[in-house]
């Protein structure tokens, strides 16, 4: 695999992390006991720390991509394993 492919299938991985882990942890202002800006939704988040989302997205990207990567060395699952077959087909014979 070359290292534009590993670099881009790796930058998937990180974009979905990243919108996965994005509300775990956030607090409305309502739990936090802060005032609302007059305009401010009730429901947007009073602590969001883009950080704590870039390193939790890094750590579960960094997992995801090293199983991806060892199946594609490994080949544990594959194209063979996927069954293509049509429910309604499979069920009639």
């Amino acid at each position: 695999m070359k290292l534009t492919s590993i670099l881009a299938i790796y930058v998937l991985f990180w974009v979905l992390s990243a919108l996965l882990s994005l509300p775990f942890g956030v607090r409305t202002p309502d739990e936090t006991g802060e005032e609302l800006v007059p305009g401010q939704v009730e429901s947007a988040p009073s602590n969001f720390n883009p950080k704590r989302v870039a390193l939790r997205a890094t750590i579960l990207s960094l997992i995801l991509f090293g199983l991806y990567y060892a199946n594609y060395v490994n080949g544990w699952i594959g194209v063979d394993a996927i069954d293509f077959v049509p429910w309604d087909r499979a069920a009639k014979g």
